[in-house]
């Protein structure tokens, strides 16, 4: 592995995932605080569905041959679901067994020692869909010409199917239906708060999602907490001011786990 190079955390998702490397999104929120410990690679793939993300997924991560030579992927993040609870008949809708099966397949594609992407180091967080505000949604696809193609009672249960595939295999789940459905006091209008369009989100929505995954880090991956992990190159107040070379070498920041 080249010294230049640290593990990283992946996120794999939509266009909220896409959408992180806004100014205050939660990709550049994580990129700050793991900066110097962690990069952050962003797949987030804009009106991709889980059917259309997992052979994307087979791509970009890397085989079990290929991991001897490539920074280790850490943490995953697995957000998906905002496109595949569309309206039924619309090309991005994915029924909802369905769209359960692609989440364990994903997960599977990591954590079964059968698979030729298995990496026994990664770990894995799910992140449920946000809620939609169908008043905001509808109103942005009417100015472009556009019939409303989300239902907010829908998206409640594909939140839940990500709980549910959680549980199944063993996997945290980030519940960011929850905590955005509580900050806007349970009203479904006050959701502009946090949705830009009533789908994609604001500042004060991504500053949610990097809240809520810190909060899941710490309670499942207290190890992987940007607080409990050194820098990969020592900090300037300790190099050797005598010897500068014999500080400066990258080190395993993950050698004692």
């Amino acid at each position: 592995m080249s010294a230049s190079i640290q593990d990283a955390i992946m996120l794999l998702g939509d266009s909220l995932t896409q959408g992180g490397w806004e100014a205050h999104g939660f990709a550049q929120r994580l990129a700050f605080a793991y900066n110097r410990k962690l990069d952050v690679i962003n797949r987030g793939m804009s009106g991709y569905n889980t059917e259309w993300i997992i052979p994307v997924f087979e791509q970009c991560f890397a085989t079990q041959n290929e991991q001897q030579h490539v920074p280790k992927v850490r943490l995953l993040t697995i957000w998906l679901g905002a496109n595949d609870a569309a309206t039924e008949g619309t090309p991005q809708y994915v029924p909802l067994p369905a769209y359960s099966a692609n989440l364990a397949k994903l997960v599977r594609t990591v954590t079964d020692s059968a698979s030729a992407h298995y990496s026994p180091v990664t770990r894995i967080l799910l992140l449920t869909p946000p809620p939609v505000n169908t008043h905001q949604w509808a109103a942005h696809r009417a100015e472009q010409n556009q019939t409303l193609d989300r239902n907010f009672e829908k998206t409640r249960t594909y939140a839940q199917a990500v709980r549910d595939v959680g549980k199944q295999v063993g996997v945290p789940v980030v519940d960011l239906w929850t905590a955005l459905w509580d900050a806007c006091g349970h009203v479904e209008e006050q959701l502009s708060e946090y949705l830009s369009d009533g789908l994609h989100l604001t500042d004060r929505g991504y500053a949610i999602v990097f809240d809520e995954i810190m909060k899941s880090v710490s309670e499942n991956y207290p190890e992987l907490h940007y607080d409990k992990l050194p820098p990969v190159f020592e900090l300037w107040d300790k190099i050797n001011l005598e010897n500068p070379l014999s500080s400066l070498s990258k080190r395993d920041i993950f050698s004692s786990a």
